[in-house]
């Protein structure tokens, strides 16, 4: 069974920041797609941040300039940097993997952005 395991999350004030981890049991392959969505109270989930099969990052509009994907590939592991955090930020945030034709999904890891 693959898990992924998400940390990082918490209360932060405006402005501030934050940085996610998402640790996986199985190791990334180069053609995986793995990343970030989140999810607000009433409101669908969405995506964040993600690396496409190619290599490729993709950012939802919203965050471009403030977060940043990155990936250990010898860890196993995703990182979302986020910074400038804004109050519309808060969500669960949950990490996201398509492996060997299967999709897996973290616990999710809530951030609070509020003074």
């Amino acid at each position: 069974q693959v898990q992924l395991v998400e940390s990082g999350g918490g209360l932060v004030q405006p402005g501030g920041s934050l940085r996610l981890s998402c640790a996986a049991s199985i190791s990334f392959l180069s053609r995986d797609t793995v990343g970030w969505y989140r999810q607000a109270p009433g409101k669908q989930r969405e995506l964040v941040a993600a690396f496409s099969s190619d290599g490729n990052t993709n950012y939802a509009d919203s965050v471009k300039g403030r977060f940043t994907i990155s990936r250990d590939n010898a860890k196993n592991t995703v990182y979302l940097q986020m910074n400038s955090l804004k109050p519309e930020d808060t969500a669960k945030y949950y990490c996201n993997l398509y492996t060997r034709l299967t999709d897996y999904w973290g616990q999710g890891t809530q951030v609070t952005v509020s003074s």
